[in-house]
């Protein structure tokens, strides 16, 4: 009698064939995941690029594929260095591609606007949010829990010295979610290609990466006999160079920022009124998310929230988005950033965002005779800021150490390093296109925000 398949093929746009196991595909096909089809992974960046439809389902997928690349390529490694490398074994494996399935299902809808960028919820990777998601009472909790892998997934998902975390080594975590790893590697391939820009990325470099014996953290190592592996190293850069392409491009795009914040703005309100929390967005998808919102605000019996909100969410849904009045980038307000940041962002920040946000929209309607909604859009200081933490091995060096380290033999990670910084913009954000208001929530926004420079100029 032939022995049943241990693996399933699902054909990817990005990859081709990828095999998943049985279990694997228990898990896929929990409601947890599946929601995951629902929840775009560039947000709203299909407002601005319309292919960018992809979904952090096919995502999930993606990143197992090329977590098993990272394998293939340590195991590998081992045979020909032994002495100072570390295999993974196949129950190691096991662990490391679930939880890279996993590794994106605390995501809510427009996760990064209402996290990263407008701090209204904690971070999607937080520990109570797998918890939560993880929990016994949901079928992805059982499945984990029937297949003996809840503790050993959740300690690889989560950050060392978390409450009952399992120690496990660095690397296991390290292949999912380094500087470069499979996460990096399967969102660059798959935006590159549903967005269309023309940013090549050379898998490749997956086979680059061993386990270090002494530490068990996963490194690339650039010395051969001695000298610079300068072809890796360049891969290497090239890897981060397309990330901050993306980000500038894509991921920061004035149109997919405003439209995040009409998102953010209506949950925040709701979550102000007490009648949405945090928790009623684990099982939303980007559509849902819009309904709830809708449904949410008429329990609050306020015509206002009401009103507002539906506004809000139909200017999403027919992309009539707040036009840009104000834009403060780092790169003109280094010293102003701190204080802007402080005042908006930090503890207390979206109460003195509302009271700003309404003094100007006073004087501008006193001035003008126009209504006038603003949204004051204030990212985190480090937003997505990621340093070049990949452990390497130069030349002549005992140790792996983090790329960064070497980083004044590398000066194009100095220069990225900058670059990231000053992709931080604070916006004012206005529900007008007519450039008279626009100028007139300039100057009343100057008066707002002193010493802060604008260098944005409305067209007529």
């Amino acid at each position: 009698m032939a022995s049943p398949k241990r693996y399933s093929v699902l054909r990817d746009p990005v990859h081709g064939d990828i095999y998943l196991t049985h279990e694997e595909l228990r898990l896929l096909d929990t409601p947890e995941m599946q929601r995951l089809r629902g929840v775009r992974q560039l947000g709203a960046a299909h407002l601005v690029f319309p292919g960018a439809m992809h979904t952090r389902f096919e995502h999930s997928i993606g990143t197992v594929h090329l977590a098993q690349k990272l394998i293939d390529s340590v195991n590998l490694s081992f045979q020909l260095d032994p002495a100072r490398t570390l295999p993974v074994n196949d129950e190691e494996a096991r662990v490391i591609r679930v939880a890279a399935l996993l590794h994106d299902v605390t995501h809510v809808p427009h996760g990064h606007s209402l996290e990263d960028q407008d701090g209204l919820f904690e971070r999607h990777d937080s520990a109570y949010r797998y918890e939560r998601m993880f929990a016994p009472s949901r079928a992805l909790g059982r499945v984990l829990r029937e297949l003996r892998l809840h503790g050993q997934v959740m300690s690889v998902l989560t950050k060392p010295g978390t409450p009952g975390r399992e120690e496990v080594p660095p690397y296991w975590s390290q292949i999912i979610g380094g500087t470069i790893a499979a996460d990096i590697l399967d969102y660059l391939a798959r935006d590159a290609y549903f967005t269309g820009l023309k940013v090549a990325v050379d898998e490749r470099v997956a086979s680059y990466f061993k386990v270090d014996r002494a530490t068990s953290n996963l490194y690339i190592d650039l010395a051969k006999r001695d000298l610079l592996r300068e072809d890796i190293l360049s891969e290497i850069v090239r890897l981060l160079d397309s990330r901050y392409t993306f980000s500038e491009r894509v991921y920061y795009h004035h149109a997919k920022v405003a439209a995040g914040a009409l998102v953010a703005r209506a949950v925040e309100l709701c979550v102000r009124a007490e009648v949405l929390g945090e928790e009623d967005l684990y099982d939303c998808t980007d559509e849902s998310l819009l309904d709830i919102l809708l449904t949410a605000s008429a329990k609050a019996k306020d015509p206002d929230l009401v009103r507002t909100v539906s506004d809000l969410v139909h200017r999403y849904r027919g992309r009539q988005l707040y036009k840009r009045a104000c834009v403060y980038p780092r790169y003109e307000n280094e010293k102003a950033q701190e204080e802007l940041t402080s005042r908006f962002f930090s503890s207390g920040g979206a109460a003195r965002r509302i009271e700003t946000e309404g003094r100007i929209s006073e004087l501008v309607h006193f001035a003008t005779g126009q209504k006038v909604q603003i949204i004051i859009y204030c990212p985190a200081k480090r937003m997505q800021l990621k340093e070049a933490r990949i452990h390497v091995l130069w030349p002549g060096a005992s140790l792996v150490e983090p790329l960064s380290a070497y980083a004044d033999r590398v000066p194009r990670l100095n220069d990225l390093s900058r670059a990231y910084r000053d992709l931080w913009k604070f916006y004012v954000l206005a529900d007008t296109s007519d450039p008279v208001v626009l100028r007139k929530v300039q100057e009343v926004a100057a008066s707002e925000l002193v010493g802060a420079s604008n260098v944005y100029s409305i067209p007529d």
